[in-house]
């Protein structure tokens, strides 16, 4: 791959070009040089666009595709597509498929799905057998096919002594043990967040209590054990808190938000749009303000899309009988614009690379190059024409959101947006 990228600027504070506009010069996919104008005097490719911003590819750490087994949902290939698309260069996949991916070769065949693409599929396998939360699942042998963590998306681990044993267990190979934090007991039947809209509305609440109770826990476990702990999708004003102390104490924890809990409070259910039925809940506006501190401060170590692809059957449904989730990627960027500075999204969008065992990509003479390009002024409302995704459950639907991407280069290979 050889390319030509004019006067693009440059936003990654790993690179000694950072805040500067440049041209850039790649040959075999390695960046040659960096300079204000370069010739062409070999015509490569060229690359110009409107108001070109690049930095090093995003990364989102909780995404599904359904593939294998729910691929009317989506598919490994088109949401690789999706992401490139939305500007991620690596996603992480949770494995809430059918069968779960919880054994080597359920690993194998993710990887291969994701084989040579622009975009960097890390699998997920699941903690514990089908994600039913009484056997713990085969770690070692996914780690050693290439599982970076182990998760039963969305479902909370209720036996305390398997996560202690899980913790111990994935310790010794350095494994990543992610843990949804969620009491059941104490969400009970809820499908909303406990508060006076939940009131007002007749629906079942779930407390922030049942969150709060489980990441005590779960930080108790930790420090007892020992290993990595990731909470993913907190929501409370509480559960950062208790996050950051953990840290102060120096256990080896890290956490995510979802974008919507950080954009949307639970006063948006007044309609009953099952598109906000998410899980976590959405909260009140002083947990959104708490989360928002946490991710300036870096108590929430990276915000992810939690991009979960429904089809119409498990949404056009009453409320209380709704799946939970909604689809994210493609307004990660433009939804994330709304509530930080440009400078501030793009540091939010390249961090937690490291907890799932990816190396930086900083813009620099000599690195290979995996960079996202976007356009950070663009205003737009966001509708059903931006969606990519085969599902189209979307939570920021008519949302104004700010920013354009147009593609990814990464993997030796240019996925540009038509």
């Amino acid at each position: 791959m050889n390319i030509l990228i004019k006067s693009a600027t440059i936003l990654d504070s790993k690179s000694e070009y950072h805040n500067t506009t440049q041209d850039i010069l790649v040959e075999k996919g390695v960046i040659t040089l960096i300079a204000d104008s370069i010739k062409n005097p070999k015509n490569y490719q060229e690359i110009t666009l409107e108001n070109l911003h690049v930095s090093q590819g995003w990364f989102d750490s909780s995404v599904c595709f359904g593939e294998p087994g729910f691929e009317e949902r989506e598919t490994i290939t088109n949401g690789l597509k999706t992401a490139a698309a939305s500007g991620f260069t690596a996603v992480a996949m949770n494995p809430n498929t059918n069968p779960v991916i919880d054994c080597n070769a359920d690993i194998t065949f993710v990887n291969s799905k994701a084989a040579n693409n622009a975009v960097t599929l890390l699998p997920i396998g699941a903690l514990t057998e089908s994600s039913k939360g009484e056997h713990l699942a085969e770690l070692y042998d996914m780690n050693s096919a290439g599982a970076v963590a182990f998760y039963d998306y969305k479902k909370a681990v209720s036996n305390s002594n398997l996560l202690k044993i899980a913790l111990q267990y994935a310790s010794n190979f350095n494994g990543l043990v992610c843990s949804f934090p969620q009491e059941n007991k104490i969400a009970g039947h809820g499908v909303m967040n406990e508060n006076i809209t939940s009131t007002t509305l007749g629906l079942k609440g779930i407390p922030g209590l049942a969150e709060e109770l489980q990441i005590a826990r779960d930080l108790f476990l930790l420090e007892y054990t020992g290993g990595k702990l990731h909470i993913p999708t907190i929501s409370t004003a509480k559960s950062v808190e208790l996050i950051r102390e953990a840290k102060k104490k120096k256990l080896d924890v890290s956490c995510s938000v979802a974008i919507h809990n950080l954009y949307f409070t639970d006063a948006v259910l007044t309609d009953f749009n099952t598109h906000f039925k998410v899980l976590p809940p959405l909260r009140i506006q002083s947990d959104i303000d708490a989360l928002i501190e946490g991710v300036k401060d870096g108590t929430i170590d990276m915000v992810t899309s939690d991009h979960n692809p429904l089809d119409i059957e498990h949404k056009k449904i009453e409320f209380d009988y709704a799946s939970y989730g909604s689809i994210g990627l493609e307004s990660a960027f433009g939804a994330l614009q709304t509530i930080f500075s440009t400078k501030k999204t793009i540091e939010i969008l390249n961090k937690g690379k490291a907890r799932f065992g990816l190396k930086p990509t900083p813009i620099n003479i000599g690195s290979k190059l995996n960079i996202t390009l976007f356009n950070p002024e663009s205003k737009y409302t966001f509708s059903t024409k931006h969606i990519i995704s085969k599902s189209k459950n979307a939570i920021f639907e008519n949302e104004p959101l700010k920013g354009k991407v147009y593609g990814i280069i990464s993997n030796n290979k240019i996925n540009l947006n038509s």
